[in-house]
């Protein structure tokens, strides 16, 4: 049991950093073999292959962010039945979960793998770099299984408040992934393709440990008999929670593709300097993404306990920390964002480099944006509210969107670097209203069901 957090009682700051702290250092680890495999790239085989690697990063992002969010949120149910300390109804929910990431990983794969071609043509993908994209984005999608098996098993561990040892396995697939890359390209000459096989091998080791912790130390977890019986209102009610907060992800994911084609059509420089630029901005805005993810597993287990209190302490504890990690990042990006470049890319490639460290410096400049939108969002979804919380998503694609087809052809790059902090600014118009409302109507039913008492400080 010691591998279960309970985030029901004591202090919300310290369950929100206990929580977040594991994930943001094992993101950063995940950030940091991309950036590795960037360094790689650049370094080793040279600008336009960089530029290759990069060419699909958006698309992989749409595809990858269903994915991935439908994984966090079939593990929302979990949390909730976890605070209500109902372990059966846990583990029906864990069933359940597992069977349709299976079913979304085979589907997916198959459906990206056939349309690989077309997809990188419709994102203008420069003529002299389309090859190695393609070879390079059909291992991404081979990889598909792989990354949505670690996700969905590292999204029950979290669901019960195990946040450190999704952490540890990512640092080792982490690990993996920097040496196979290196001895690919550099000792077996592979080129872009053994950046993509790497990323496979090590995405499969991890899912494979998580799944092994799994079994050996968490078998509270662990459907067994009847419990793995498919039951048609739970499956709806997964795919309730699941579906939206994936297409929350995808919808925002068409608009960052509809940001990358028209940056594509800018050539292959500007190609290059959105990949560097991309590759470190997700170290640094992985913090506020993981404070968020933290918030959803605090709400799940709030609100399934009753502790409606708690929720509105917890979101004023994770906006805190979002403010304080920004004036951080702040300082060390305006003043280090050429420097940063300079992994990617000889110091010869001035524009690339300049271009790279604008992208960076205006989007730190929102970063509080960032943090709003991060904590509010997971924690509508932790609520069980993830319809709700896809219209930010929907915000977020009409801002890039309109940034695209406007901001982009009128303004060149520095359009692009405009693009996260209209969809940001965006988002937030529409999430700071709604939570609001929200937790007002939830104190109202809750209030007049008996259901909870608040402390005077608080509804006060």
């Amino acid at each position: 049991m010691s591998s279960i957090g309970d985030m029901t009682a004591g202090s919300p700051t310290r369950s929100i950093l206990r929580f977040s702290l594991p994930m943001i250092a094992g993101y950063i680890m995940q950030q940091t073999y991309t950036v590795a495999d960037a360094v790689i790239v650049g370094q080793w085989i040279g600008v336009g292959a960089l530029a290759a690697v990069g060419a699909s990063w958006a698309v992989m992002f749409l595809i990858m962010g269903f994915c991935n969010g439908a994984c966090a949120g079939f593990a929302i149910p979990v949390a909730q039945a976890f605070g209500a300390k109902d372990f059966v109804l846990m583990r029906r929910y864990a069933a359940g979960a597992l069977r349709l990431t299976a079913v979304i990983a085979l589907l997916f794969t198959v459906v990206t793998t056939l349309l690989c071609t077309p997809i990188l043509r419709a994102v203008n993908t420069p003529a002299d770099i389309f090859a190695d994209a393609r070879v390079f984005l059909l291992f991404q999608l081979c990889s598909i299984p792989c990354i949505m098996a670690y996700n969905i098993l590292a999204s029950l561990l979290r669901a019960l408040g195990n946040s450190r040892h999704p952490f540890y396995f990512l640092v080792g697939a982490s690990l993996l992934n920097i040496l196979l890359s290196a001895a690919m390209v550099g000792i077996l000459h592979m080129g872009v393709a053994g950046v993509g096989l790497a990323t496979m091998l090590s995405q499969a080791a991890a899912a494979v440990a998580c799944a092994a912790y799994i079994r050996r130390h968490t078998p509270l977890l662990l459907p067994h008999g009847d419990e793995w019986q498919p039951r048609h209102d739970m499956t709806l009610h997964l795919l309730g929670n699941g579906v939206p907060m994936g297409l929350q992800f995808s919808i925002t994911g068409i608009g960052i593709v509809m940001l990358q084609t028209a940056n594509n059509a800018l050539g292959t420089v500007c190609v290059a300097a959105f990949t560097a630029s991309m590759r470190v901005k997700y170290l640094f805005t992985c913090v506020f993404e993981n404070i968020g993810a933290a918030m959803a597993t605090y709400c799940g287990q709030n609100i399934g306990a009753r502790r409606l209190h708690r929720i509105a302490l917890g979101l004023r504890s994770a906006l805190g920390l979002s403010l304080a990690y920004f004036l951080f990042a702040f300082v060390l990006i305006e003043a280090e964002a050429d420097t940063m470049m300079l992994m990617f890319v000889d110091s010869s490639e001035t524009e690339i480099i300049g271009q790279a460290a604008m992208l960076m410096r205006i989007a730190c400049c929102f970063y509080p944006a960032l943090g709003v939108l991060t904590v509010l969002r997971y924690s509508i979804q932790g609520l069980g509210f993830s319809r709700l919380a896809v219209m930010s998503g929907v915000m977020e694609m009409v801002a890039r969107t309109g940034v695209s087809l406007w901001m982009v052809p009128a303004m060149g790059f520095t359009g692009v670097c405009l693009g996260d902090p209209v969809a940001w600014l965006a988002a937030d118009l529409f999430l700071i209203p709604a939570i609001i409302l929200l937790y007002r109507r939830l104190r109202r039913q809750m209030s007049g069901a008996g259901l909870i008492e608040q402390p005077k400080t608080v509804c006060q």
